[in-house]
């Protein structure tokens, strides 16, 4: 008998027979004498129906508290109907807010992370051979105020409960049968992995691969939880997450992510004195606005220029902020753009092979694209491009590097390391 922490996202429960098939999914594997854990997250489209609700309410940004007060109420209806669905099969079930499961978070609204987990309740309701449903993507603070964890926290849910209560397996249910080396709705011919490792998993997931949330690797890493991304939809095999996955012959570059959520914000005629840089980004963490790619130009006149990449959510908050400060830091213009797309490929292998980054470059210049922005790690380069053209960039990407179910690999070149 093994401890399994089955997550099933909103899609997989988005309906009345959804969710009753997902109850005979797990009515299976307690029946194989499994103990069963199962997270689930909002029904469908609920929470983003819960959200155009609160705009119809407040004609300025609802208080954060709020929110998280009203966006919790989705995934509570899922874990109630649900436990009702199993229990209709004749087994024991019950079900738990984030809280009653134990989910501590730190105080920030939206998106908080957890802080610690204190599952008794979980560990006390599998010894009464329950099967436990535990809501997604919420926690409380040790203050009491309910929080949650950020779009996508289900899975983050799923795999800090798995490490908390040392789970066998967890299993992350969704609408693919798997990881795979892109969109496949923009690649027909993309390949699904049988096993990845967390690092390039990881990389995937925060360059905007929607399949796994990055917190969720995160997590799986630092606690070496058995992960497994398959369908709620067919019993194929999945992909394993996992330490090291073996290199298939050739393949340098494992996958190709995209991410829309992308919006460059450029500070003009800055002061060019040490500290400038510190302010600003200092001033941005404070709100909890993360920075992804950042680029200075040269000296000009004793004034600087730079520009930074945040996400299109984020691009009113970050303005306000860098306008807030401008006393302070002293400059001539602030300008934005939206409409942008990043471009990333991501391998473990594109560490030891030349000329992984130039062919990336090469390609996206044959289409006769520009570049905007670059960013590169061990394992990863990414492109800021217009977004008109994105699903031709990926479709040229995927053929360039091998990984079109029909293609040769790509085996590098002599150019630079990435």
């Amino acid at each position: 008998m093994s401890l399994v922490v089955m997550k099933f996202g909103g899609s997989s429960v988005g309906d009345a027979e959804r969710m009753k098939r997902v109850a005979g999914r797990i009515a299976e594997r307690k029946r194989e004498g499994h103990q069963c854990v199962v997270v689930v997250s909002a029904m469908g489209d609920t929470t983003d129906d819960l959200i155009d609700l609160s705009k119809q309410i407040c004609t300025i940004a609802p208080p954060a508290r709020e929110m998280d007060m009203l966006l919790s109420t989705g995934e509570q209806v899922s874990i109630a109907l649900l436990s009702m669905a199993i229990q209709s099969l004749g087994l024991k079930a019950v079900s738990f807010t984030g809280w009653q499961a134990g989910m501590y978070t730190e105080a920030v609204h939206g998106k908080a992370r957890i802080t610690d987990i204190q599952p008794e309740r979980v560990i006390k309701a599998l010894h009464e051979d329950k099967v436990v449903i535990v809501a997604g993507f919420q926690g409380m603070t040790e203050d009491g105020e309910i929080t949650t964890l950020g779009r996508g926290g289900s899975d983050t849910t799923a795999v800090a409960l798995a490490a908390a209560i040392q789970a066998d397996v967890c299993e992350i249910y969704t609408d693919v049968d798997g990881v795979y080396s892109t969109d496949p709705r923009i690649v027909k011919v993309a390949r699904k992995l049988d096993a990845i490792s967390y690092d390039e998993m990881l990389e995937l997931a925060n360059l905007g691969a929607a399949v796994l949330h990055p917190r969720a690797v995160e997590y799986a890493k630092n606690y070496n939880v058995k992960l497994v991304v398959r369908s709620s939809f067919t019993y194929n095999e999945g992909t394993m997450v996992k330490e090291e996955a073996a290199m298939e012959q050739g393949i340098v570059v494992r996958g190709i992510a995209y991410d829309k959520n992308v919006a460059r914000i450029s500070i003009l005629g800055v002061e060019e004195k040490p500290g400038q840089l510190a302010k600003v980004f200092t001033a941005l963490a404070q709100e909890q606005i993360d920075v992804d790619i950042i680029v200075q130009s040269g000296v000009l006149n004793g004034q600087a220029d730079f520009s930074f990449t945040v996400a299109l959510s984020d691009l009113d908050k970050a303005l306000g902020v860098i306008e807030s400060i401008r006393q302070t830091v002293g400059f001539r213009e602030v300008t934005s753009e939206t409409d942008l797309v990043k471009v990333s490929i991501v391998g473990a292998g594109m560490v030891s092979t030349p000329g992984v980054a130039a062919k990336m470059f090469e390609v996206i210049s044959d289409l006769g694209i520009s570049i905007l922005m670059v960013s590169t790690s061990e394992i990863k380069t990414s492109c800021v491009i217009e977004n008109g053209r994105l699903n031709e960039v990926v479709q040229a990407l995927h053929t360039a590097y091998g990984l079109d179910t029909d293609t040769t690999a790509f085996v590098g070149g002599p150019a630079e390391r990435r």
